[in-house]
């Protein structure tokens, strides 16, 4: 890979392996993500996926091989993790060095609508508004690399809808390299530039997605991606209809 390549990624793992006992859930993994590209990590349960995106993070440090990320990085998980004794603003902020940050906290709400909710206590938020402060959180930290550890799974329907939605208009205005740990195959096909599907601990696949955004359901180019990505990960169109009614 020449010097003009490495430079264009935002993301490089080479032989990244993450043993537990005799079992390794990461095998000789290679990697790379785009600066500014959107990418969806899916595969079955206990794969290894959100093992690679805490590696990722820097939150788990007893690999082999090499690995090399940007310096402004943040992540949001599943659960908010907001502290219930902070308000919202100092949520947001949580960990940030130095200083008063709520002008910075108050710019990172206002881009997740909730402006309106920066003084309030973390227990009145709804599901929604609480993944929005997640997101706020990792926003505030201006990241070349966003991680996003399956961040709408807990979240009702319309809602899950509504925080893709809010997730792509952030990408897009930002433009910063983004990972999505998601079991959800449409979306990871309404969100990425690409689709990974990981097996045994490696990269299997890569499935580039090349359709003009916002992407549509009724698309049969979307239609067809997604009944190749559900080939690769075992699961029947029929099954995968009836989990989705």
């Amino acid at each position: 890979m020449s010097g003009r390549d490495n430079h264009d990624l935002a993301v490089r793992v080479r032989g990244l392996t993450r043993r537990f006992g005799e079992r390794a859930v990461i095998d000789t993994l290679d990697l790379d993500i785009r600066k500014g590209e959107f990418v969806a990590l899916i595969g079955a349960s206990g794969c290894g996926k959100s093992t690679l995106l805490r590696i990722l993070a820097d939150l788990d440090h007893g690999i082999t091989g090499e690995v090399r990320v940007p310096r402004r990085r943040a992540v949001a998980f599943q659960a908010p993790r907001l502290m219930p004794w902070k308000s919202v603003w100092r949520n947001v902020t949580l960990g940030l060095p130095g200083g008063d940050h709520r002008g910075r906290a108050e710019a990172a709400l206002a881009e997740v609508g909730l402006s309106h909710r920066s003084d309030v206590w973390p227990k009145v938020l709804s599901g929604g508004e609480a993944q929005r402060t997640s997101l706020a959180r990792a926003l505030v930290r201006d990241p070349d690399l966003l991680l996003l550890d399956e961040p709408f799974g807990a979240l009702d329907a319309l809602t899950r809808i509504k925080a893709q939605h809010l997730v792509a208009e952030l990408w897009q205005r930002r433009r910063c390299a983004v990972l999505l740990v998601t079991h959800d195959v449409e979306e990871a096909l309404l969100l990425a530039d690409r689709v990974l599907v990981m097996r045994e601990g490696v990269i299997a696949r890569s499935i580039p997605v090349t359709l003009d955004r916002p992407r549509r359901l009724d698309n049969p180019v979307f239609a067809a991606l997604r009944g190749e990505l559900l080939d690769l990960l075992g699961v029947s169109e029929d099954v995968a209809g009836r989990r989705a009614a």
